[in-house]
């Protein structure tokens, strides 16, 4: 009958000690996240309802619902997506298979990820410069998405190149031997193969852009409207911006009102990053690699 040595028992035993370390440090960290959305379900749980989904906020903000808030929010968010993600996949498109390695190329990576680590309060300012005053698109939807756009563009150009690099190089050579140009290799093999990749930046950038307050406020979110915006051109109210204000700006607001703002915003971006994740998801198990 074999025996375990006695080295193999000592490397099953340090084997289990480093299992139960990672799974604590795991647990560690989703122990904060639980306790926050309990928090939020706790306090803010039973001031959720369709009326407050849908209807205005009334009596100074102390009273109603958040619906132009939440409108205002998918507004931001959306124009934001739709100005970014082009440019950050093109980008990351260009230096993935079009750039070579040189001095400029170092130099516009250094930029990005330079550009990622700037405050958002400094994005807020350049925001206002840029397309508030100098494009003249005033303060409106426009400009606080385009501004939420220039602060996630690192993130969609890192996680797209990552995608890109990772598909394997067998598969470009492969279409080059067929006579496919690169653009048609790029187009036909290496996007639909990483497009699971770009969707995590993607998904990275709805949380980001979801939660922001320091730009929008700045450049494009109101502190309270009527109406609900028409245009891109309209100032909107946010969600992120109406938490802040509901909590720090507005008296007599009753205790559950601003818990249950935080409490939508979250779910927002949990129900946002799960369409998005299950479409990756999707996406992953169409790949032959």
């Amino acid at each position: 009958m074999f025996e375990i040595s006695e080295l193999n028992k000592r490397n099953r035993k340090t084997q289990k000690l480093f299992q139960i370390l990672f799974m604590m440090m795991t647990l560690l960290l989703i122990t904060p996240v639980l306790i926050i959305l309990g928090t939020l379900i706790y306090k803010g749980g039973s001031i959720i309802s369709v009326d407050f989904l849908f209807t205005h906020p009334t009596d100074g903000m102390t009273a109603g619902g958040i619906f132009p808030a939440l409108f205002g929010t998918v507004w931001i968010v959306a124009v934001a997506l739709l100005a970014s993600v082009p440019i950050g996949v093109a980008a990351a498109i260009y230096l993935s298979e079009y750039a070579p390695d040189n001095w400029l190329t170092r130099i516009i990576n250094l930029a990005i990820i330079n550009l990622a680590g700037v405050p958002s309060i400094v994005h807020a300012l350049f925001g206002v410069g840029a397309f508030v005053i100098f494009f003249k698109f005033g303060t409106s939807i426009l400009a606080a998405s385009l501004t939420l756009a220039i602060m996630t563009l690192p993130v969609v150009i890192v996680a797209s190149r990552e995608s890109l690099q990772a598909v394997p190089k067998a598969f470009r050579e492969a279409c080059w031997n067929m006579g496919a140009t690169r653009w048609q290799t790029i187009r036909r093999v290496v996007l639909p193969n990483a497009v699971s990749g770009i969707l995590t930046g993607v998904i990275l950038e709805v949380s980001r852009t979801t939660g922001e307050t320091a730009p929008i406020m700045f450049t494009g979110a109101a502190f309270f409207l009527p109406f609900l915006p028409q245009s891109v051109f309209d100032q909107t109210m946010a969600l992120s911006l109406h938490l802040f204000v509901v909590s720090t700006q507005v008296p007599g607001v009753p205790e559950e009102l601003p818990y249950g703002v935080a409490l939508v915003l979250i779910a927002m971006v949990l129900l946002m990053n799960s369409i998005s994740i299950a479409f990756r998801m999707y996406l992953r198990g169409k790949k032959k690699w």
